[in-house]
């Protein structure tokens, strides 16, 4: 699953450069999370270093986005992809 922010959000500001896959962008009112991009830290940390640092834990799992451990891999490898074309 990629992971999402509620609006529990404070705009702390910390979650943002967290973000291995620059996923987390400042929305409207809250910051968000681009389901395309978040991998849940899947191939840079152990864990989502979001959630890691959120100091209100804000930030759960989106059960809109439902993706198996296989999933994450790809995604990170096409993003990587991505990355390495863009350079």
């Amino acid at each position: 699953m990629a992971l999402m922010i509620t609006d529990e959000c404070i705009n702390c500001d910390v979650c943002e450069p967290e973000c291995p896959n620059a996923a987390i962008y400042m929305g409207p009112l809250i910051y968000e999370i681009d389901p395309a991009k978040c991998t849940e830290c899947v191939g840079h940390h152990d864990e989502p270093q979001c959630v890691q640092v959120c100091p209100v834990a804000c930030i759960p799992l989106n059960p809109q986005q439902i993706e198996s451990q296989d999933t994450l891999w790809a995604k990170y490898r096409r993003l990587q992809a991505e990355a390495g074309r863009a350079v």
